[in-house]
């Protein structure tokens, strides 16, 4: 029973350790040692903790470490040292060139000292900052010095400060390891991040193919690197016979810190720092409110900046009343909506009933015999919804019937107006009195169809059933009609059509 109490506690023991070492480390954000747009640039065109050298051209939405030009090399580094053991860079990079490889690349770099003399032409240059750095370098290389076919790459190499870069090479013996990855002209920006933790280094990168900010894939990972304990952070690039755009739009750094020891307490030191900071700002802003006063003696003075400290902070009632208001607003909206939707709803349904109630009905009409039935319509009584159906058909039939003879009658005056060119004018008597003849039969026709539309359509029923129960439709009076009037023209047109023949032979 003691042994099993015994490895019941050790492995509880065991779990928490595995708990303790891999929890992540605390992250602090290092305001000083980082810069993003926009307004990134003051008035004097300088970045705040940051100055930049050589040909880097800072902008309001990043830096331009160099352009598109030969030769050409610049760098930008932190005015701070980073003082941790472990932190985290992320720099967000867009290296663009209109040609298809480019040069010569652009670093991220962690150094005991700031490598911003490059004016010096003797000094062996590596990606615009000087050489034999100590501290690490992470190189993206886009130019193929080795002939290996193995760039773009992204490296990391750590010098102690004795070692000089090799160029002819592009570093590949010097390096902790790298990843081959095209970096350039990318939709968006590039980002790499370099964590270093319990002397573990670790690089990834984003390709730059989405928007996705945590896309990232690891490129290398070395242990048992020793970095100094505190260092300069700086971003150089330099092109050579080819060109690109070298762009830094954002770094970030972050200090990483062991999770089980609380950093949330600030020393005596950084808290007495802190305070004369305040101080000396304090009695800054009241120096110019008196001197602004002095200036100014007839103005008013401000309550707003007059009052005391409160009034620059919400209450908690306050607090708890704005989001009780901004509730409301929610559900007030929400009841708007749904009101809308109502009054959508009702008036499409007072609209479906008006067209009910305006249907016309039957009333005052003569009894009449239903087609195909034997039920007789009764006098005053609504009109039924077949009826209305059958109505419509009728309706339709007949104008279809009518669409029918027009064009007959277009196609007939157009043969007639192909034979009168063909008769010309030497055409003989007859010719001319039969044309009259078809125009005048044209013309009557036209009229017929004119009255037939005009009449209303109410009258449109068959007369009273005669006691033989013989009643001639409509259906089958207009289509003898059609059929003796296209016999007839018919018939006139081949009897031209023979005497135009005749005529030729004498």
């Amino acid at each position: 029973m003691s042994s099993a109490m015994f490895s019941f506690h050790f492995l509880l023991f065991i779990i928490a350790f595995l708990c303790v070492v891999a929890q992540a480390p605390k992250r602090r954000f290092e305001y000083k040692l980082s810069f993003k747009g926009p307004h990134l640039v003051q008035r004097d065109n300088s970045v705040p903790f940051w100055e930049y050298f050589g040909d880097a051209l800072a902008g309001d939405e990043g830096i331009r470490i160099t352009p598109s030009l030969r030769s050409k090399k610049g760098s930008v580094w932190s005015k701070n040292k980073l003082e941790s053991k472990g932190w985290e860079i992320e720099a967000g990079v867009r290296v663009t060139g209109r040609g298809r490889i480019g040069a010569d690349g652009l670093a991220i770099w962690f150094t005991e000292g700031r490598g911003s003399k490059t004016d010096n032409q003797v000094d062996n240059v590596v990606f615009g900052a000087a050489d034999k750095w100590n501290g690490l370098g992470v190189f993206l290389d886009s130019f193929d010095n080795d002939g290996q076919h193995n760039n773009p790459y992204i490296m990391a190499v750590v010098n102690d400060g004795t070692i000089a870069y090799d160029h002819h090479n592009d570093g590949s013996t010097q390096n902790l390891g790298g990843c081959l990855r095209d970096f350039r002209n990318k939709p968006f920006p590039v980002r790499v991040k370099i964590e270093y933790y319990n002397q573990i280094l670790t690089v990834r990168v984003h390709n730059g193919l989405t928007n996705n900010q945590n896309d990232f894939e690891i490129c290398m990972s070395a242990s048992n690197v020793v970095l100094p304990a505190s260092g300069y952070i700086g971003i150089s690039a330099a092109t050579g016979g080819l060109a690109d755009d070298h762009d830094i739009l954002y770094l970030s750094t972050h200090s990483l810190h062991d999770p089980t020891v609380d950093t949330s307490q600030v020393s005596e030191e950084e808290r007495q720092k802190f305070e004369q900071e305040f101080k000396q700002y304090q009695d800054e802003l009241d120096k110019a409110k008196q001197d602004y006063q002095k200036e100014h003696p007839d103005e008013k003075k401000d309550e707003y900046y007059e009052g005391g400290d409160d009034q620059w902070f919400q209450s908690q009632n306050e607090k708890e009343m704005k989001q009780i208001f901004d509730g409301q607003n929610i559900i007030n909206n929400v009841l708007r909506e749904v009101n809308r939707k109502l009054d959508e709803l009702m008036g499409r349904q007072e609209m479906v009933i008006s067209r009910i109630n305006a249907m016309p009905v039957g009333q005052g009409q003569a009894p009449q015999q239903v087609q195909g039935g034997g039920q007789q319509q009764v006098a005053g009584s609504p009109i039924q919804r077949h009826e209305v159906d059958r109505l419509i058909n009728n309706q339709n039939s007949l104008l279809q019937q009518i669409g029918d003879l027009k064009y007959i009658i277009n196609d007939v005056q157009q043969k007639a107006i192909a034979i009168q060119n063909q008769a010309g004018t030497g055409g003989g008597v007859q010719d001319k009195m039969a044309l009259h003849e078809m125009k005048d039969r044209i013309s009557n026709v036209a009229n017929d169809i004119q009255l037939l539309i005009n009449k209303p359509q109410a009258n449109l029923q068959c007369p009273p059933p005669s006691p033989s129960n013989n009643c001639l439709s409509s259906s089958v009076f207009f289509v003898a009609l059609v059929i003796q009037f296209v016999l007839t023209i018919g018939y006139m047109v081949y009897r031209s059509n023979k005497e135009a023949q005749a005529k030729k032979f004498y």
